[in-house]
């Protein structure tokens, strides 16, 4: 068996059978094939790992470079993909091996954060990943918001093709990256195949400059209107964005748009009607997971104040005894110290993704700790839900 590292060019002859068995409709046509080849542009940026035997490649694992705000800090992030295995070669330790020399290498790289998207959680929660909350989709019909249609906005909404609006899209996505714990965004050479996407843009204006975007389709005249998360600076522009969906009405029978968990649409309107859905489902529709690669990387994070020393048991990657502390709201991470806790790569990633609070973390079997180290724990890391919006 040999293990190796592929550029963006070998991933056709190599990944694409593996990733197409597993995860889209097959058998796969020769023009699924050179579409796939068409896109690797898009991947040069990406490592790619693939374990070989007697030259056939039986399973594959690749990080995509991005970058994600963790608690007002932006760091490298390996968003892991593409994991897939040949059938005849599952349950041989494939995917594990690969997955950890892809964690390693990457933490190597600068990356301090990892996040995916699961086939199945308890696998990843093995290479101390734990879950942050799925988006949400809210639909709706545009005449719900028929108060807005009148309401006078100091602003306007432009629609355009995205490879027309791509600059504008992106400015409002690295506001949201700046401001947003949890968001991550591709680097430029994977967000560039973003400009090639089919789809429309709405971009709210106000004052000259961009409070709002939002991609969207048309699905059929009396049909829907399929919205992708709804991005915007502030209030202004959510108003903007949501004044353009109510012009729809009479052309769709109803709008869905993708949330974060501390949206709330049904505040909207008054009597507006609207479902909310966040949808949990093996295989295809589970919620993203997201771990810690470097304790040292974290210093300069928020935090609430306090000092505590953590024991991380049983990882390869942030195993060891750090001192945390917080002085003016700023995280310091030094080794060294006597533990009054010890957590595993999944229990701390999930108090600093503020996902989890130290009695989860104790019940879910993620860690243990003394009496003193709950309360200063739950000080320094306070309940903060991530708004992961890259879908990749």
């Amino acid at each position: 068996m040999e293990f190796r590292q592929i550029s963006a060019a070998e991933r056709t002859a190599t990944m694409f059978p593996l990733q197409t068995y597993a995860f889209s409709p097959s058998p796969w046509s020769p023009a699924d094939e050179e579409a796939y080849r068409g896109r690797m542009r898009f991947f040069e940026t990406t490592v790619n790992l693939i374990a070989e035997e007697s030259g056939q490649t039986l399973a594959g694992v690749a990080a995509l470079r991005m970058r994600e705000n963790v608690r007002g800090l932006v760091h490298d992030m390996a968003g892991v993909a593409s994991v897939s295995t040949h059938p005849s070669a599952r349950r041989r330790g494939l995917v594990r091996e690969l997955m950890q020399r892809l964690l390693r290498q990457m933490r190597e790289e600068g990356c301090a954060v990892s996040a995916l998207y699961p086939f199945r959680p308890s696998f990843y929660a093995k290479f101390g990943f734990v879950g942050i909350p799925r988006h949400r989709i809210a639909t709706f019909a545009p005449e719900g918001l028929a108060h807005l249609v009148r309401a006078e906005l100091p602003g306007e909404v432009e629609r355009l093709p995205m490879s027309e609006a791509f600059e504008d899209y992106d400015e409002v996505i690295q506001h949201q990256l700046a401001r947003r714990h949890g968001f991550a965004v591709f680097d430029e050479v994977r967000a560039a195949e973003l400009r090639d996407m089919k789809s429309w843009v709405a971009v709210a204006r106000s004052g000259g400059e961009v409070v709002g975007a939002v991609r969207y389709v048309i699905e059929a005249h009396g049909g829907d209107l399929v919205a992708q998360d709804l991005h915007c600076t502030g209030p202004l522009g959510r108003a903007l964005l949501l004044q353009f969906f109510a012009r729809h009405v009479d052309q769709v029978a109803r709008v869905s748009v993708r949330l974060s968990t501390d949206d709330v649409p049904e505040l909207w309107g008054v009597d507006f009607e609207v479902t909310v859905e966040g949808r949990v489902d093996n295989p295809t529709d589970n919620a993203p997971m997201v771990r810690v690669l470097d304790m040292e990387a974290l210093s300069g994070s928020q935090a609430g104040p306090g000092e505590v020393t953590v024991e991380i048991a049983g990882d390869e990657l942030i195993g060891g005894v750090w001192q945390l502390s917080s002085s003016g709201g700023v995280l310091g991470v030094e080794k060294g110290g006597t533990p009054s806790a010890t957590l595993s790569a999944a229990g701390f990633s999930a108090l600093l993704y503020g996902v989890l609070d130290p009695v989860e973390v104790f019940t879910r079997g993620l860690g243990e700790f003394s009496p003193e180290a709950i309360p200063t724990l739950t000080e320094m890391f306070p309940r903060q839900m991530p708004y992961l919006f890259a879908d990749f």
